[in-house]
């Protein structure tokens, strides 16, 4: 269905639009199929009312079979070849396998004035809705469900969009629940122009959200880079990641504040992206660098705000930068993190996940866990941060914060220790890095490596 300009598709209470269970009713495109809406080039457009846009995904997934991890495989990993394996021979948190499947459920290309309100999208089989070089979008009080066991199942991809608004809405997904990022193509996938531009001014507010892997993403092999995000009043519960920022081409991400959010994270078996995290952010290589071209330099991560977060999460906050994208002016305000035991910390624990990125041993591997880990990083103020561990019990829980290959760090009233399981860990460690512009609590407990003045 191609919505035109002007109109307003109003579902009644108790009205659905089902999607059909025969692959072939939907519009082939590049080897794949478009889903229910397609709508490009397009202006005043709304879809609104307490009705139901069912996708019908269940009929393009096989229920019984879990699908295996394949993008760097486990070979990194503290576990190999156990890494999250399901110990009883079920599917454990999936993903269950696709079948050829449509693709995006609703796709605005290059719209204008775009308006999404009240309605209970469900079932879908890919991404939910994506929103492609859009400008003046705002989608608000919505219901979007997918079955969390389904991959690519995705709740709304941003791309490359502007002056958007995410309000009020209830979204619970197999994958990412909110996208942003600065696509101008993506692989395979229908609804993009190979525009280029920069994406900026978007507000994400008052939701409660659930993912099997982020709840929120910004970033990934972004062409443009994307600016001015608003994150706020938000709940994150059952999600394997809580907010994720990934750079991984020239794009870069800036003028990012989060703030008023709390973040419940946890472990899963299965192919998902993400391990536990309630904060991912990360800068390294995910393309060939190609000398002359767009590849050849990474962008950057800078100017990003966490404040009045609290966190339950199973595994540690990440801030991984690289020497070829060094992370800038990163900052923690006003963070309580209770750092929980897992009862999947045997199969999955003690691992980072930067899956997206081209050097495979960063795929997925083993490293100890601190509370907070940082490195290649410039500017990081950690203040009024409060850590405390709830019975861990394995040894690679280590210390409190852990900085490395840094300069410019500031950290203020921290309380905590490093994790009480582990007699070598300390409140706070810092590795490799210089003394200017070094401000830390007198008081506070701190071993220095290799930190130059």
């Amino acid at each position: 269905m191609n919505l035109k300009s002007n109109v307003n598709l109003y579902l009644e209470s108790g009205a659905v639009i089902k999607g059909s269970s025969n692959i072939n009713d939907y519009t082939p495109v590049n080897g794949v199929h478009y889903g229910m809406f397609f709508t490009e080039n397009s202006e005043n457009i709304t879809i609104s009312g307490s009705g139901n846009i069912d996708a019908n995904g269940a009929v393009f997934f096989d229920a019984t079979k879990a699908k295996k991890i394949e993008w760097g495989g486990t070979s990194g990993t503290r576990q190999k070849e156990n890494f999250r394996k399901v110990t009883d021979g079920g599917i454990g948190d999936g993903p269950i396998v696709p079948k050829e499947r449509p693709y995006q459920t609703l796709i605005f290309s290059n719209c204008k004035r775009v308006t999404i309100k009240d309605v209970f999208i469900s079932n879908s089989s890919f991404w939910t809705i994506l929103i492609a070089d859009c400008d003046s979008v705002l989608i608000d009080g919505i219901r979007l469900w997918t079955n969390m066991l389904t991959p690519n199942a995705d709740g709304i991809d941003i791309t490359s969009g502007n002056n958007i608004t995410i309000s009020n809405c209830d979204i619970r997904t197999g994958d990412d629940a909110i996208i942003v990022v600065g696509y101008a193509s993506h692989f395979e996938v229908p609804g993009f122009k190979d525009l280029r531009h920069t994406s900026e001014n978007i507000n994400i507010v008052n939701c409660n959200l659930q993912s099997a892997s982020s709840a929120i993403r910004i970033g990934y092999f972004d062409h443009n880079s994307v600016r001015n995000i608003n994150i706020s009043n938000c709940n994150i519960a059952n999600s394997t990641r809580g907010i994720g920022i990934f750079l991984r081409d020239q794009g870069s991400l800036e003028n990012i504040n989060i703030s008023n959010v709390n973040i419940e994270t946890k472990l899963r078996t299965g192919d998902w992206w993400g391990n536990g995290e309630p904060i991912h952010i990360s800068a390294v290589r995910g393309k060939v660098k190609v000398a002359g071209t767009e590849t050849e330099k990474l962008g950057v991560v800078k100017n990003v705000t966490f404040s009045n977060i609290n966190c339950k999460a199973e595994n540690g906050i990440l801030v991984f930068g690289s020497e070829e994208s060094i992370l800038q002016n990163i900052n923690f305000k006003n963070i309580t993190f209770e750092f929980i035991d897992s009862k999947l910390n045997d199969v999955a624990g003690g691992n980072i996940d930067l899956r997206g990125c081209l050097d495979e041993k960063q795929q997925l591997f083993q490293r100890d866990i601190p509370g907070i880990y940082g490195q290649y990083v410039d500017g990081l103020t950690i203040e009024d941060f409060k850590l405390t561990w709830t019975k861990p019990r394995m040894p690679y829980f280590t210390n409190g914060i852990e900085i490395n290959n840094f300069s410019d760090v500031r950290i203020i009233n921290f309380k905590g220790t490093g994790s009480t399981i582990n007699k070598t860990a300390v409140p706070v460690l810092l590795e490799n890095g210089t003394k200017t512009n070094l401000d830390l609590d007198k008081k506070m407990v701190v071993k220095m490596v290799n930190v130059k003045n």
